[in-house]
Protein backbone atom coordinates (compact mmCIF):
# COMPACT_ATOMS: atom_id res chain seq x y z
CA UNK A 1 0.00 0.00 0.00
CA UNK A 2 1.29 3.57 -1.12
CA UNK A 3 0.99 4.91 2.58
CA UNK A 4 3.52 2.66 3.87
CA UNK A 5 6.42 4.86 5.72
CA UNK A 6 4.07 8.14 5.91
CA UNK A 7 5.00 10.15 9.01
CA UNK A 8 2.98 10.64 11.72
CA UNK A 9 2.10 14.29 12.18
CA UNK A 10 0.78 16.33 15.42
CA UNK A 11 0.47 19.84 14.95
CA UNK A 12 -0.79 22.69 16.85
CA UNK A 13 -2.90 24.60 14.35
CA UNK A 14 -4.68 27.30 17.02
CA UNK A 15 -4.69 29.89 15.14
CA UNK A 16 -4.39 28.84 12.07
CA UNK A 17 -7.67 29.31 9.06
CA UNK A 18 -7.44 26.02 6.89
CA UNK A 19 -9.96 26.00 3.84
CA UNK A 20 -10.81 22.45 2.68
CA UNK A 21 -11.63 22.48 -1.40
CA UNK A 22 -12.95 19.54 -2.22
CA UNK A 23 -14.43 18.10 -5.24
CA UNK A 24 -18.13 17.25 -5.60
CA UNK A 25 -17.06 13.85 -7.85
CA UNK A 26 -17.45 10.41 -6.36
CA UNK A 27 -19.35 10.92 -3.52
CA UNK A 28 -18.68 8.36 -1.12
CA UNK A 29 -14.76 8.63 -2.14
CA UNK A 30 -14.95 12.86 -1.17
CA UNK A 31 -17.19 12.68 1.86
CA UNK A 32 -14.72 10.40 3.33
CA UNK A 33 -11.70 12.62 2.37
CA UNK A 34 -13.39 15.73 3.56
CA UNK A 35 -14.32 13.71 6.86
CA UNK A 36 -10.78 12.66 7.44
CA UNK A 37 -9.49 15.98 6.65
CA UNK A 38 -11.70 17.46 9.38
CA UNK A 39 -10.95 15.28 12.13
CA UNK A 40 -7.38 16.28 11.53
CA UNK A 41 -8.14 19.95 11.49
CA UNK A 42 -10.29 19.88 14.42
CA UNK A 43 -8.28 17.73 16.23
CA UNK A 44 -5.48 20.24 15.83
CA UNK A 45 -7.60 23.45 16.71
CA UNK A 46 -7.78 25.07 13.13
CA UNK A 47 -10.57 26.89 12.04
CA UNK A 48 -11.92 25.35 9.42
CA UNK A 49 -14.16 26.82 6.21
CA UNK A 50 -15.36 24.31 3.53
CA UNK A 51 -15.73 24.81 -0.09
CA UNK A 52 -17.13 22.74 -2.83
CA UNK A 53 -15.92 22.69 -6.72
CA UNK A 54 -17.72 20.66 -9.37
CA UNK A 55 -14.41 18.15 -10.09
CA UNK A 56 -10.85 18.51 -9.80
CA UNK A 57 -9.58 20.25 -12.81
CA UNK A 58 -11.55 23.37 -10.65
CA UNK A 59 -9.63 22.97 -7.42
CA UNK A 60 -6.34 25.36 -8.24
CA UNK A 61 -8.48 27.77 -8.96
CA UNK A 62 -10.82 28.14 -5.68
CA UNK A 63 -7.38 27.17 -3.60
CA UNK A 64 -5.97 30.16 -4.68
CA UNK A 65 -9.13 32.07 -3.96
CA UNK A 66 -9.57 30.52 -0.33
CA UNK A 67 -5.81 31.70 -0.02
CA UNK A 68 -5.91 35.18 -1.41
CA UNK A 69 -9.18 35.51 1.15
CA UNK A 70 -7.29 34.59 4.22
CA UNK A 71 -6.87 31.49 5.07
CA UNK A 72 -3.33 30.13 6.21
CA UNK A 73 -3.45 26.94 3.98
CA UNK A 74 -5.74 24.88 1.75
CA UNK A 75 -6.10 21.28 2.25
CA UNK A 76 -7.49 19.96 -1.60
CA UNK A 77 -9.17 17.05 -2.37
CA UNK A 78 -10.44 15.08 -5.60
CA UNK A 79 -11.40 12.26 -6.89
CA UNK A 80 -10.47 11.19 -10.29
CA UNK A 81 -10.60 7.70 -11.55
CA UNK A 82 -8.92 6.53 -15.08
CA UNK A 83 -11.40 5.86 -17.83
CA UNK A 84 -10.46 4.67 -21.47
CA UNK A 85 -9.78 8.04 -22.75
CA UNK A 86 -6.91 10.49 -22.37
CA UNK A 87 -8.98 12.80 -20.29
CA UNK A 88 -7.84 11.42 -16.87
CA UNK A 89 -4.09 12.36 -17.45
CA UNK A 90 -5.34 15.97 -18.73
CA UNK A 91 -6.98 16.41 -15.38
CA UNK A 92 -4.84 14.80 -13.24
CA UNK A 93 -1.74 16.79 -14.45
CA UNK A 94 -4.23 20.15 -14.49
CA UNK A 95 -5.25 19.54 -10.77
CA UNK A 96 -1.50 18.53 -10.06
CA UNK A 97 0.15 21.60 -11.54
CA UNK A 98 -2.59 24.25 -10.99
CA UNK A 99 -2.53 23.32 -7.19
CA UNK A 100 1.41 23.92 -6.83
CA UNK A 101 1.29 26.75 -8.76
CA UNK A 102 -0.99 27.82 -6.03
CA UNK A 103 1.37 26.54 -3.77
CA UNK A 104 4.41 28.48 -4.77
CA UNK A 105 2.82 31.81 -6.47
CA UNK A 106 0.84 32.59 -2.75
CA UNK A 107 3.49 30.85 -0.89
CA UNK A 108 1.19 29.07 1.27
CA UNK A 109 0.61 25.12 1.81
CA UNK A 110 -1.90 23.30 -0.02
CA UNK A 111 -2.35 19.99 1.18
CA UNK A 112 -2.09 17.16 -1.56
CA UNK A 113 -5.26 15.28 -1.17
CA UNK A 114 -6.23 14.72 -5.24
CA UNK A 115 -6.67 10.47 -5.47
CA UNK A 116 -6.13 9.47 -9.00
CA UNK A 117 -7.12 6.05 -9.34
CA UNK A 118 -7.97 2.93 -11.94
CA UNK A 119 -11.33 2.44 -10.01
CA UNK A 120 -13.19 3.04 -7.35
CA UNK A 121 -12.07 1.03 -4.99
CA UNK A 122 -8.68 2.40 -4.73
CA UNK A 123 -10.37 5.10 -3.52
CA UNK A 124 -12.32 3.72 -1.33
CA UNK A 125 -9.31 1.97 0.46
CA UNK A 126 -7.82 5.47 1.05
CA UNK A 127 -10.93 7.03 1.73
CA UNK A 128 -10.65 6.90 5.34
CA UNK A 129 -14.64 4.96 5.79
CA UNK A 130 -14.27 2.17 7.67
CA UNK A 131 -12.50 -0.67 6.30
CA UNK A 132 -10.07 1.69 4.67
CA UNK A 133 -7.17 1.13 4.76
CA UNK A 134 -5.57 5.15 4.67
CA UNK A 135 -6.66 8.14 5.47
CA UNK A 136 -5.55 10.57 2.69
CA UNK A 137 -7.65 13.50 3.57
CA UNK A 138 -6.62 13.58 7.47
CA UNK A 139 -2.87 12.77 5.41
CA UNK A 140 -3.16 16.19 3.28
CA UNK A 141 -4.46 17.82 6.23
CA UNK A 142 -1.78 17.14 8.36
CA UNK A 143 0.76 18.26 5.67
CA UNK A 144 -1.07 21.80 5.13
CA UNK A 145 -0.50 22.14 9.33
CA UNK A 146 2.32 21.03 9.24
CA UNK A 147 3.94 23.20 6.15
CA UNK A 148 2.34 25.86 7.38
CA UNK A 149 3.89 25.83 11.09
CA UNK A 150 7.22 25.35 8.86
CA UNK A 151 6.95 28.16 7.24
CA UNK A 152 6.32 30.18 9.71
CA UNK A 153 9.48 29.08 11.77
CA UNK A 154 11.87 30.17 8.52
CA UNK A 155 10.09 33.19 7.71
CA UNK A 156 10.19 33.85 11.57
Amino acid sequence: MSGHGSPTLSIDGTGLTVAIVAGLWHTEISDGLIAGARRALEASGATIVEYRVPGSFELPVAAKAALDAGADAVVALGVIIRGGTPHFEYVSAAATDGLTRVALDTGKPVGFGVLTLDNEEQGIDRAGLPGSKEDKGAEAAEAALATARLLAEIRG
